[in-house]
């Protein structure tokens, strides 16, 4: 065996669901068929596949655990704004006298329908106000190390 030069053919039967997979598998990547076999079979009989295995959900992990530590950061920013917002609102908005909050309340669906457009709008353009934060925050720390 160890003086094998040339590749060994072998017969294998699979199931058809299998070998539309396989096939579809190797179309996708623009590699043979026998050549994704190849690799499959190496790696099933691979000593260290489990390791490998290990080492591949750790990454992933590791990736899923800093996009969810993104999303909880982005979740803070965007609380701490809203709560910033409705402090600063309740506090400069005076109470209106009941004429002036009843003509107030009449007009509030075309206000929100308004509201609504425009969100829109801001979401569909970009960039997002997380981003603009980020920028924002960079941009002085950017500027001081150029100079330095």
């Amino acid at each position: 065996m160890a003086g094998r030069t040339k590749k060994a053919q072998i017969s294998v039967y699979l199931e058809p669901d299998i070998m539309d997979m396989l096939a579809h598998y190797a179309a996708q990547r623009d590699q043979s068929m026998s050549l994704i076999a190849q690799a499959a079979i190496a790696s099933f009989l691979s000593p260290d596949s489990a390791e490998r295995q290990e080492a591949a959900l750790a990454r992933r992990f590791g990736q899923i655990d800093r996009r969810l530590a993104r999303l909880d950061r982005d979740l803070g920013i965007s609380t701490e704004a809203f709560a910033t917002f409705i402090r600063f609102w309740l506090a400069t908005t005076p109470t209106l006298p009941e004429p002036a909050a009843r003509a107030a309340r009449a007009g509030v669906s075309d206000r929100y329908a308004a509201f609504t457009r425009a969100l829109g709008r801001r979401l569909a353009k970009g960039p997002q106000l997380r981003q603009e934060i980020m920028e924002d925050v960079a941009g002085p720390e950017k500027e001081g190390s150029s100079r330095s």
